[in-house]
């Protein structure tokens, strides 16, 4: 076992830099390379994979970048962890399998609990770590898993790695501090960061956590990459979605007020953070459709802004109905504009509605106004018919109630 254990991210969300995992494998110089692909939205949009195939339901990026990535990793001894089983681990690992390139692959499952919330398009138990330690130290090359938390990706390979119990509760805190601070990628070593002039901000690389057996870790970035790792940039990380400083998690509290940042030639060390027993029941994310929803913008240009938006709005509603219908007037003009966009305010309207026909009606009204409404009457672009949106809420249901096992890769399957 050496002293310290690489992890590097590849990932912050589906959809994120696709070169990321072979750049990861190849020039990170890590143990393992984790992506996070899941956000509540995500779970929405692998929900409506699943409906049109049940077969489906998990981050097909994922799947594509492993194909060429997935050799160099055996070769070099990287191993790979990443959440993007999504709704259907099982149906992902599999698919790895038949890559053809021999790779241990094993899953974690458990976390579908849509049985107890039959009205939900998903319901997700948010599981912890101990799944993918098992597959790690039975031996996995790859290691998919559906919905847990996102620290858990970095808590899982140092528990296989360091060997720690469930009453090693500073050392989980410590790592799942890592964890936070690695689940969004680039937002780590610069992006979106308020001071990102301070440093080149233009192709921030991913972050990298040094971790070591008391869960103190080293945060930086891949070698040679721009970006920063400085005490803000990890700072401001560290904070994201967070709101009591007693952060839960499914492993352990981790109690953010204890974490001491120091800084370092390579980023920054985080150290001290203490952890307490976590809490007996699991959060629940529940995702449902809630209706549909269509929009347009419309363009308002020289005198009478209001009087215009006032117009189009008694004429819409005239013709669709005013529930469920809202409306945003960004005043982007100005006086005495000597160009038609910087003449011209914009007026946002957007209808929910459960019936698809009034989302489909909204459009054809719209558009219906073309000569009949305000002087100059345009839209930034003509509305489509209208698409589904989803409804996120969280439930909670008691630890114990909730299966977490371990597929490994030599078909046994372990309860985490």
């Amino acid at each position: 076992m050496t002293e310290v254990l690489r992890v590097g991210n590849a990932s912050g969300f589906y959809g994120d830099r696709f070169s990321a995992v072979r750049d990861m494998v190849v020039g990170g110089g890590v143990d393992v390379v984790t992506g996070d692909y899941l956000a509540e939205l995500t779970m929405l949009i692998l929900g409506r994979d699943r409906l049109k195939d049940p077969a489906l339901g998990y981050a097909r990026t994922f799947l594509r970048q492993l194909e060429e990535s997935l050799g160099l990793a055996l070769e070099r001894g990287v191993r790979i962890v990443a959440n993007a089983g999504g709704l259907n681990p099982a149906g992902l690992a599999e698919r790895i399998r038949a890559l053809g390139l021999g790779a241990k692959v094993a899953h974690v499952s458990g976390d579908d609990v849509r049985e107890r919330f039959p009205r939900a398009l998903t319901a997700n138990a948010y599981l912890g770590a101990r799944g993918i330690a098992a597959c790690l130290e039975a031996g996995a090359d790859v290691v998919v898993t559906g919905r847990v938390t996102d620290a858990s990706l970095v808590v899982g390979p140092a528990i296989a790695h360091f060997g720690w119990g469930t009453d090693d509760l500073d050392a989980l805190a410590g790592a799942t501090a890592a964890g936070h601070v690695l689940e969004c990628g680039t937002q780590a070593t610069g992006g979106n960061h308020p001071f990102f002039t301070e440093f080149d901000a233009t192709a921030p690389g991913f972050p990298i956590a040094e971790v070591e057996s008391d869960g103190s870790a080293l945060i930086t970035k891949q070698p040679g990459a721009g970006g920063a790792v400085t005490a803000d940039t990890v700072t401001a990380q560290l904070l994201y979605e967070i709101g009591d400083p007693a952060y839960p998690g499914p492993d352990v509290v981790a109690h953010f007020d204890t974490i001491r940042l120091q800084p370092h030639p390579r980023g920054v060390r985080l150290t001290g953070t203490r952890g307490s027993p976590p809490p007996p029941d699991l959060k629940v994310c529940l995702n449902s459709l809630g209706g549909y929803r269509n929009s347009t913008t419309f363009v308002l240009c020289g005198l009478d802004i209001e009087r215009k938006a006032d117009l189009v709005r008694r004429q819409l509603e005239g013709a669709v109905g005013a529930e469920g219908l809202t409306w945003t007037l960004a005043r982007t003009d100005r006086a005495d504009a000597d160009t038609e966009e910087t003449a011209s305010a914009l007026l946002h309207a957007t209808v929910k509605t459960p019936d698809p026909k009034r989302a489909k009606g909204f459009a054809r009204a719209a558009v219906e106004l073309a000569l009949a409404s305000y002087p100059g009457f345009h839209v930034t672009a003509p509305p489509g018919d209208g698409t589904p949106y989803g409804v996120c809420e969280s439930a909670y249901l008691p630890r114990e109630t909730v299966p977490h096992q371990a597929f490994l890769h030599t078909g046994e399957v372990v309860d985490a």
